[in-house]
């Protein structure tokens, strides 16, 4: 398969990959919204792979040079603006960890380009992950920005040992992670502190599918479940023994979502 790539108007990067009925992807918090080089693009092609088999793939992040005070309703109606302006009709959506939130907002506000949702680690809102981003945007802001890494990385993982691991590692990779700075992740983290839908789950329409993990350390099993229950038509996957990391990782997650999106 061969991939292109892009920018949606205003100033949001793509890359597509597949064929068939589009699956729109917004993804996780990222250090930056440039497009994807190098290892950073070769490892979304290899998430986007599996869905691409049966599907046209886009993985669209948030725009470039966001302003301070922007919301996750604001993001929200960006991909809805390009959605409409795109396709023709409702498509399906998939949204991993914070890219979760700004789906299910865009699912609340824009019920009229939602097809299908699909929250991957996401929730109504953040559980433990509201101290985690607090911490890490804290570090970045007094230069610090490889203890925020660190940070973050490590709470992805399901046990000590692996949060260890993942700390290390992202201490080793900051410095190219953050090359192009961290301002608009700044302004994702500060949008999604304040992101709570509780009291709007039930206006959700379309079918919803939670995919979470028992050990997550952002969400926790609690709130998927609560997710889950409180939209009209929502259904759960928890996975067990495993964390934010290990839900992307897994390679029954692919199969999982497909089969919801199909039936």
């Amino acid at each position: 398969m061969t991939a292109s790539e892009g920018k949606w108007d205003p100033a949001m990067a793509w890359l597509r990959l597949g064929s068939g009925a589009p699956l729109v992807l917004l993804p996780g918090l990222s250090a930056h919204h440039r497009a994807p080089h190098g290892f950073d693009r070769k490892a979304q092609l290899g998430a986007m792979k599996p869905y691409a088999a049966h599907r046209e793939v886009w993985s669209v992040n948030r725009p470039v040079g966001l302003l301070a005070g922007t919301t996750i309703a604001d993001l929200a109606r960006d991909y809805a603006e390009a959605i409409r302006e795109r396709f023709d009709a409702p498509v399906d959506v998939m949204g991993t960890s914070t890219g979760g939130s700004i789906a299910l907002q865009l699912a609340a506000d824009h019920p009229d380009v939602v097809r299908r949702l699909v929250l991957v680690i996401a929730a109504h809102r953040l559980g433990p992950g509201r101290r985690v981003q607090r911490d890490a945007a804290a570090q970045v802001r007094v230069g610090r920005p490889r203890r925020a890494i660190a940070g973050l990385a490590a709470a992805t993982a399901a046990h000590g040992w692996s949060r260890r691991l993942l700390w290390i590692a992202g201490w080793l990779l900051e410095p190219a992670m953050g090359r192009h700075g961290y301002d608009d992740m700044l302004v994702v983290a500060d949008a999604e502190d304040g992101f709570d839908l509780t009291d709007r789950l039930g206006e959700i329409a379309c079918p919803v599918l939670v995919v979470g993990g028992d050990r997550d350390g952002f969400y926790g099993a609690d709130l998927f479940r609560e997710t889950a229950r409180g939209v009209p038509d929502g259904r759960l996957l928890l996975y067990r023994g495993v964390g934010h990391l290990g839900v992307m990782r897994s390679k029954r997650l692919p199969a999982d979502v497909l089969n919801f999106l199909d039936c």
